[in-house]
């Protein structure tokens, strides 16, 4: 029987388990939004993963949204990277990078002053941004242009090109959780006519094109792609989520994938609905699920067949040996969440492992 600790191919990448590390992001990058040491040694410490995916990076200057994120658009930034990567292969680990835009998410006091872009001119309301003078409102957006929309394009896939010279195995493309490219997905967010807006097919144009740009790079056996239809996070909504994430599934299908990683719900509770069911009915690649699985249920959905494989979360930031606690049906290291973001070792590289305990 299919259970968390039976390898699993995906695409191009051949998993020892199905025990995978959701993207984090944490806020270590040094100045530059440089990779450094303590990075390397977080996502080393945690390679028993079946695979790492790595947290939001920018695929290119001047979209900052976390202040203290990690690029992938500059030779200091590969070169950081360069560390991380192998850090986590000499621990016996694979690691993907999730290459991201931050779209209207970004805020001028972390990018030189400069006005984010969106879709429409749409600001995030509900909630505020971390800046180095404290948490300030998102500003309006710019609305980009269709004829700017290439150049987006031409930077994911040099963010691409950059993380297979820093040594990853793989990239994911972001298009999940309010930020550019689900800015562009989603209907709540995304205004315009033209070429990329209005249908969902004119709403996906972005999106798809990204996908294709990025798999040149790779191969398509080493990209994956994270959707979450339902999150509200970042002020997200769609009027037909559902509908929404059954097309996009069988879209993908297109591009022979390494896998779907699909949040199945909403940090917010507002919109509800089982997206992973259409998900599976559509997609005849890996589907990854992430959202609150305990390793229970994770197991039983992987034995079912409604998933291949778990990405969890806050359960990896706790334990760096998650995978061997579910084995042995140990304890759990409760995640501190004070330290979610905040710089330094503390609570992103000090939590104890089995061994340590022991």
């Amino acid at each position: 029987m299919t259970d968390l600790f039976t390898p699993l191919q995906a695409g191009d990448l051949l998993l020892p388990n199905r025990i995978l590390m959701a993207p984090l992001t944490r806020c270590r990058a040094e100045d530059g939004h440089v990779p450094g040491e303590l990075m390397a040694t977080h996502y080393a410490q945690r390679a028993s993963a079946g695979l790492l995916i790595a947290e939001a990076t920018m695929a290119m200057e001047g979209n900052s949204a976390f202040w203290r994120e990690p690029g992938i658009h500059s030779e200091a930034q590969v070169a950081g990277w360069k560390k991380v990567t192998d850090a986590v292969h000499a621990a016996g680990g694979r690691i993907v990078l999730q290459i991201w835009h931050g779209g209207r998410a970004c805020h001028p006091l972390l990018n030189d002053g400069r006005q984010p872009v969106a879709p429409s001119a749409l600001a995030i309301t509900g909630d505020e941004v971390h800046t180095p003078e404290g948490k300030q409102p998102y500003v309006v957006p710019r609305e980009l242009r269709d004829d700017e929309l290439p150049a987006i394009v031409a930077g994911f896939a040099r963010a691409a090109e950059n993380a297979r010279a820093a040594g990853f195995d793989g990239v994911e493309v972001h298009g999940a959780n309010g930020y550019l490219l689900d800015e562009f997905l989603r209907d709540g967010s995304n205004k315009r006519s033209g070429p990329y807006g209005g249908p969902r097919e004119h709403r996906a144009r972005l999106l798809f094109e990204v996908i294709e740009a990025v798999c040149t790079v790779w191969g398509s056996g080493r990209v994956g792609v994270r959707l979450s239809p339902l999150n509200s996070y970042n002020d997200m909504v769609d009027s037909d989520p559902l509908g929404l994430i059954e097309w996009l599934a069988g879209c993908l299908n297109d591009y022979r994938l390494a896998y779907l990683h699909l949040m199945r719900g909403d940090f917010f509770g507002k919109q509800h609905g089982d997206v992973m069911t259409p998900a599976r009915a559509m997609f005849r690649g890996v589907l990854i699920g992430n959202m609150g699985y305990s390793a229970d249920e994770a197991e039983a959905a992987i034995a079912a067949g409604k998933i291949d494989a778990v990405a969890f979360g806050t359960a990896f930031l706790a334990n760096p040996d998650l995978p061997e606690r579910i084995r042995r049906k140990a304890a759990l290291n409760a995640p501190d969440p004070a330290t979610f973001y905040t710089p330094g070792p503390q609570g992103y590289t000090d939590y104890p492992t089995l061994a340590a305990g022991a």
